[in-house]
């Protein structure tokens, strides 16, 4: 399960997405995070679904490898979708009862609905990681957070750029650290599947402290390398590539807002 996870990953392909400006990508992505919570009905979700499905053929990536991250937070799209399985609000019809709980249609469309949402959320998410290398997050983030450098932090638009980059860049190297780990403890006896939901807890423990400790020593490696080769933020830096808006930009652009806009013609008119 936990090999499964490549969220953070750049895998490279020649598509139409990965030749996008990462800025119009940036913008583009949280416009559609937006609009995924605005979706009031199954009709304007799956519009939206088919959207970013279809940007994800685009990209030319296999499908498999997006399902592979929706694999690794099952149980968190699961225990949403319980959650809102019992909040109805009296609405719906009664299917059946649990102690003082009871299903209904509308708390089981609502489950559905959820989990659907969630899903589409770490699709869209997963798009941008995946044909956006590291660098040019930093750079896109950093040129859309510029206009801040006006009131004095621009110190602080590259530092938090840079930070966000570097916990992306880290998230497969510290899986691949806990897959192995996990796989050392196994090999000495650990069991980390069976018994009951205290002890599978406690179980983490000998997997989570020396992840920590790894996690603490790349750190320190990273910032003494940092420090060697005299980087001192953003200030006399300059890029070797230069980030360029092109039409393919203002096509997707244009494309993207059109389906924002029947989202919320949908949510008025359905």
């Amino acid at each position: 399960m936990i090999k499964d996870i490549t969220f953070g990953q750049y895998y490279e392909t020649k598509s139409l997405v990965h030749k996008l400006d990462p800025r119009t990508k940036i913008v583009l992505l949280l416009l559609l995070l937006v609009f995924i919570f605005l979706c009031k009905n199954f009709l304007s979700l799956a519009l939206l679904c088919a959207f970013v499905l279809s940007v994800a053929i685009i990209t030319k990536i296999p499908l498999k490898i997006f399902f592979n991250n929706i694999k690794a937070i099952l149980p968190v799209v699961i225990f949403t979708a319980l959650i809102n399985l019992f909040y109805s609000g009296g609405d719906g019809e009664i299917l059946f009862s649990v102690w003082k709980l009871s299903v209904t249609t509308a708390g089981v469309s609502r489950a559905v609905f959820m989990a659907i949402r969630i899903v589409i959320l770490i699709f869209t998410s997963s798009v941008l990681t995946y044909t956006t290398t590291p660098n040019d997050l930093t750079d896109a983030m950093e040129r859309l957070l510029s206009p801040l450098k006006f009131i004095g932090l621009g110190g602080a638009v590259h530092t938090v750029a840079m930070m966000m980059t570097i916990a992306l860049r880290f998230i497969p190297t510290l899986v691949e650290e806990t897959d192995k780990i996990m796989s050392a403890q196994k090999a000495r006896g650990a069991d980390l599947e069976n018994g009951k939901l205290l002890d599978r807890i406690k179980a983490l423990i000998p997997i989570l402290i020396p992840l920590l400790i790894s996690s603490v020593r790349r750190a320190y490696e990273l910032a003494e390398a940092m420090e060697c080769r005299c980087y001192n933020g953003a200030d006399g830096r300059t890029r070797m590539k230069q980030l360029k808006l092109s039409s393919k930009d203002i096509v997707c652009a244009f494309l993207t807002v059109l389906v924002c806009v029947f989202v919320l013609i949908i949510n008025k008119f359905v």
